[in-house]
C-alpha cells in the first residue's frame, strides 16, 4: 500500500492534490488537522507527506521536526510557494525529501507527481 498523506490549510490546494493522486491509485488521506495528521504517521498509514506551509497556525518548521520523531524514514514534500531560502535550508536539515511549488498548471502537476514517485521509490533510504 502506498499510502500518501496531503496536510494542507488550503482547502483547493488539498483537493487538487488529492484528485492528482488518486486518480495515480495512491491511497490517499488529505487533511487540515495537525492531530489527524499525527495519528496517520504514528499509525503507519502515510509513507509520504505533502505538507503545506501553515497547519493548525503552526509553520511547516515546527511540524516537521514532530513528524519525524514520529516516524523517522517519513519521506516529506514540503509545498509551499512563500518559503524563503534559508528557511528551505533549515527545513532540509530537519529532513524534507524535498521541496515544490503549489500546482498551479499541467508542468507544476508532473513536478509534484515526480516527486511524489521519487519518495516512494526512496522510503527508508534516508
Amino acid at each position: 500500500m502506498q499510502g500518501l498523506l496531503i496536510v494542507d490549510d488550503d482547502r483547493d490546494s488539498r483537493k487538487m492534490m488529492a484528485d492528482i493522486f488518486i486518480d495515480e491509485g495512491y491511497t490517499v488521506t488529505a487533511t487540515s488537522s495537525l492531530s489527524s495528521a499525527l495519528y496517520g504517521i504514528l499509525k503507519k498509514t502515510a509513507q509520504v507527506v505533502l505538507l503545506g506551509n501553515r497547519i493548525d497556525d503552526l509553520g511547516a518548521a515546527d511540524i516537521i521536526p514532530l513528524l519525524k520523531q514520529c516516524n523517522q524514514k517519513l519521506n516529506i514534500i514540503l509545498v509551499a510557494a512563500e518559503t524563503s531560502l534559508p528557511l528551505i535550508r533549515k527545513l532540509r536539515k530537519e529532513g524534507i525529501f524535498y521541496h515544490a511549488l503549489k500546482p498551479q498548471n499541467t508542468a507544476d502537476r508532473e513536478e509534484i507527481h515526480q516527486a511524489v514517485e521519487c519518495a516512494f521509490k526512496n522510503i527508508g533510504h534516508f
